[in-house]
C-alpha cells in the first residue's frame, strides 16, 4: 500500500514538473514565434529559428532532470560516438510507447540537432503547444482521404524549411505504436516490429536530398516490459535499451519520384525492409541478453 502510494506521489509531482516546463518553456516562445510569423525572411528565421530550439532544448534539460529525480533508469545505450550537433540527420525509430519520445529525447540531447517529429495536422491547434510546434518548424501532416499526393507535398513543403539550419527530421516509420494485435492484424513478416510506411521518409529524402549527413536507425527495447507513461512519471520504468547505427543513405534513393517510379519504389522498400530485418534481429538479442 506505502509504495503504491509512494509511485503515486512521485507520479504526481513528476506530471507537475512535466505540466509547469512545457508551459513555461512553450509560453516563452510566443513572442518568438509573434516574430517569426510577422517577419519571413530568411536571416530574421534564422536568428529566431536559434533562440527557439534553445528553448526547446532546455525543456528536454528539465524533462531529463525529473526522470533522473524518480527513478534510477539503467540506460544501456550505444552508437553515439562521432554524431555531430551541427549535422543534419535522418532519424527512424521502433515504436512502442509515448515513452519513446522522452527516451529519444533524452539520448540524443546536445549529441544532435533538435529533433523534429511528423505531427498530424489536428495538434497545430493544442492550445500554446500547437503555436510553439508551428514555430519550431514541425512537419505537420493532413491525412485526406483519397488524396495522398496533396499530403506527401504538404511535407515536402516543411521539409524544405529545415535546409537552412542544421535539423534531426525524425519518423516512426511504424506509423503507430506496436501492439501484437496491430501485428497481427496487417500480418507484418517480422516478429517485434509493423511494417515500416516508407512515404514519409521518401518525402524528407526527396525534399532535402544530399543535406543529409546520415540516416540514425535507433533500436529501442524496454527488458522489464513496454512502459506506459504513467510508468514513466511514477518511476516504474528501470532499464532502458537503446542502440543506434549511422547509416549511409544509398545516393540512388536522393530526390527519386516515390510516388511515380515503380523502380525507385522497390529499391526504397528493399532498403528499408533490410534495415527493419536487422533491427527486428537485434530486438531479439537483446530480448535475450545478447546484445
Amino acid at each position: 500500500m506505502l509504495k503504491r502510494l509512494w509511485s503515486t506521489f512521485k507520479g504526481s509531482v513528476a506530471g507537475s514538473v512535466l505540466a509547469a516546463n512545457a508551459l513555461a518553456i512553450f509560453s516563452g516562445m510566443i513572442p518568438l514565434a509573434l516574430v517569426k510569423l510577422a517577419l519571413p525572411f530568411g536571416a530574421a528565421r534564422r536568428g529566431v529559428d536559434r533562440a527557439l530550439n534553445a528553448l526547446a532544448e532546455g525543456w528536454i534539460a528539465v524533462n531529463g532532470w525529473w526522470m533522473a529525480m524518480v527513478q534510477r533508469i539503467r540506460w544501456d545505450v550505444r552508437g553515439l560516438e562521432g554524431l555531430r550537433r551541427r549535422g543534419w540527420y535522418l532519424v527512424s525509430s521502433n515504436h512502442q510507447s509515448w515513452v519513446d519520445i522522452l527516451v529519444l529525447q533524452n539520448v540524443f540531447h546536445r549529441k544532435v540537432p533538435f529533433l523534429k517529429f511528423f505531427l498530424k495536422r489536428q495538434l497545430l491547434y493544442v492550445p500554446v503547444m500547437g503555436l510553439a510546434w508551428w514555430a519550431l518548424d514541425f512537419p505537420f501532416m493532413r491525412r485526406r482521404s483519397g488524396s495522398r499526393s496533396k499530403d506527401l507535398a504538404t511535407a515536402r513543403k516543411a521539409c524544405e524549411k529545415f535546409r537552412q539550419i542544421p535539423t534531426s527530421v525524425m519518423n516512426f516509420l511504424e506509423g503507430t505504436r506496436f501492439s501484437p494485435a496491430k501485428k497481427a492484424a496487417q500480418q507484418s513478416p517480422y516478429r517485434h516490429l509493423l511494417k515500416p510506411k516508407v512515404g514519409g521518409l521518401a518525402t524528407a529524402l526527396s525534399a532535402m536530398g544530399e543535406r543529409f549527413d546520415a540516416l540514425l536507425d535507433v533500436t529501442i527495447v524496454y527488458p522489464e516490459g513496454v512502459p506506459s507513461f504513467w510508468d514513466l512519471l511514477s518511476g516504474k520504468v528501470k532499464q532502458v535499451v537503446v542502440r543506434v547505427r549511422e547509416l549511409e543513405i544509398p545516393k540512388d534513393l536522393l530526390g527519386g519520384d516515390y510516388e511515380g517510379d515503380p523502380a525507385f519504389r522497390a529499391r526504397m522498400q528493399g532498403w528499408l525492409h533490410e534495415i527493419w530485418t536487422e533491427k527486428d534481429h537485434k530486438i531479439e538479442e537483446i530480448i535475450l541478453g545478447l546484445g
